[in-house]
């Protein structure tokens, strides 16, 4: 498990922002609660604006890591020398205490702009301590969306890896802040979830569109104070942040006896946001037809694929996301068929938010992608290259955020953002957000088991489908390239 070096931390957050378990998270701590805390609370002046009365510590949960070492492997360190240095486990042991006495401070997410990658580490995780495998690659990109959208969060997960770490009993990764409120989650059948969160949707808004207008009503009556509270919500009543507070405001307001009604919807003052997860097996196959569908229905959703390339909780079947010349069940000779183009087909609607990120590329355009797509008023999809036990990492799945921008690199893996409010305003609404391939394509392929695997047992087959792989995804990147023009 990691050991956190203080001396050679430059606080960027990028450990904790990979983590794909949530066992490594940065606090911010004042010199009382530094005083109180069990010895060896180190901790260290923290860095920015506005910081300067907070010692900064990045605490560690040995018992709950996983060891899988994403966190050392990408640490930028200072001068050469990395913050985090993978320890045995019985040496991390007296870091229990000292993490969970930090568990118990405030989180302290309001001092600097949480929308960057360093601020939104210091945002609680409401997706911790899952049962995925070690060094996931699935999981970073749902804690991050629980970050972003928090308590507001209703998710409708499609069965697969997302559902089993998701929602296994006797305990479930989804927690509660200090409010006591956390996502609301849901699994219902593999082929039917995008329905599943559309229906969600659609009675939030049922539900929604009648407190809007009993608080006109009531507001068209009042005065002063109360009057005032009523339209500032109506006003911010579409924001995720400012519908919370000015929801909270008015609640404080209003006479139990009098407005009853809108009291007992004041679980809607605050602007939901509705989440639809699922793998590659449940959006490109088995689900698309669901998936095309409320993409089509131009509602506010959205959809997050966890792209493995395979079916991977049943095994490592194969799907209409897995690349030509890839091996996996039901592909022993190697895949014959190219790659869904999923992005590319929902942009031909035009009204739809389309993000391809890779976390480990680059973080600032995944947050970036996760921002956007959750702001956006309308039907958004974030499609998230997800490296998987089954793809079979040559070096290891602690190198799994290595792996991802490698991908990217290679040009295997493209990076973009379509965004319909670009179009609105006379600009490309398509970034193409990755350059030219400067990686070996070949290379990259032969680091992964599936691809290696078929140079041994069919070599002609696949030197064959492995460059025209190569070929599909030159052009795909030139396609790319002139719709960014």
């Amino acid at each position: 498990v990691p050991e956190w070096v203080a001396e050679n931390c430059i606080q960027c957050n990028q450990c904790a922002f990979v983590c794909p378990h949530a066992t490594i998270r940065p606090f911010l701590v004042t010199e009382e609660e530094k005083a109180a805390a069990p010895a060896g609370f180190e901790t260290i002046q923290a860095m920015g604006p506005g910081m300067e009365s907070y010692g900064f510590r990045m605490a560690i949960d040995p018992l709950d890591c996983q060891g899988c070492g994403n966190c050392a492997d990408i640490c930028p360190g200072k001068a050469g020398e990395k913050a985090l240095v993978m320890k045995p486990i019985e040496t991390q042991l007296p870091e229990q205490p000292r993490y969970d006495y930090a568990l118990t401070l405030p989180v302290r997410d309001n001092l600097m702009n949480w929308k960057t990658i360093k601020g939104i580490q210091f945002r609680q995780p409401l997706f911790e301590y899952s049962g995925a495998c070690a060094g996931c690659g699935e999981t970073p990109y749902v804690k991050l969306a629980t970050q972003i959208a928090g308590d507001r969060m209703l998710i409708a997960n499609a069965t697969g890896c997302s559902s089993i770490y998701g929602g296994s009993a006797p305990a479930v990764p989804y927690t509660v802040n200090a409010d006591g409120h956390g996502p609301t989650w849901a699994n219902s059948l593999f082929e039917d979830n995008a329905e599943y969160g559309f229906g969600m949707q659609l009675a939030l808004t049922a539900r929604r569109a009648r407190l809007i207008r009993l608080v006109e009503e009531a507001a068209a009556n009042a005065t002063g104070e109360l009057k005032a509270a009523m339209t500032a919500w109506l006003a911010a009543k579409d924001d995720g942040d400012t519908s919370k507070e000015a929801g909270d405001q008015l609640a404080k307001l209003l006479d139990p006896a009098k407005h009853a009604s809108i009291l007992s919807m004041r679980d809607l003052f605050t602007k939901k946001s509705v989440w639809i997860f699922g793998g590659d097996g449940w959006a490109y196959d088995i689900g698309y037809g669901g998936v095309d569908h409320v993409m089509a229905m131009n509602k506010d959703v959205n959809i997050l694929v966890m792209d493995t390339e395979v079916y991977s909780n049943t095994g490592g079947q194969s799907s209409k996301a897995t690349p030509t010349g890839s091996v996996a069940k039901f592909a022993a000779s190697g895949k014959k068929t190219k790659k869904k183009d999923l992005g590319r087909m929902l942009m031909t609607y035009g009204y739809v938010y389309v993000a391809s990120v890779s976390m480990g590329a680059n973080k600032n355009q995944c947050l970036k992608a996760f921002l956007e797509a959750e702001s956006y008023p309308g039907p958004s999809i974030i499609i998230a290259y997800s490296p998987c036990i089954n793809q079979g990492l040559k070096k290891g799945m602690g190198k799994s955020q290595e792996e991802e921008k490698l991908a990217v690199e290679s040009g295997y893996w493209p990076l973009y953002r379509y965004d319909p409010r670009l179009a609105a305003e006379g600009k490309n609404p398509f970034q193409l957000d990755s350059k030219e391939p400067t990686g070996n394509f070949q290379e990259f392929l032969m680091g992964e088991v599936r691809y290696a695997s078929l140079v041994q047992t069919f070599p002609e087959e696949a030197a064959k489908l492995h460059k025209q792989l190569e070929d599909e995804y030159a052009e795909r990147y030139q396609t790319y390239k002139k719709m960014a023009e």
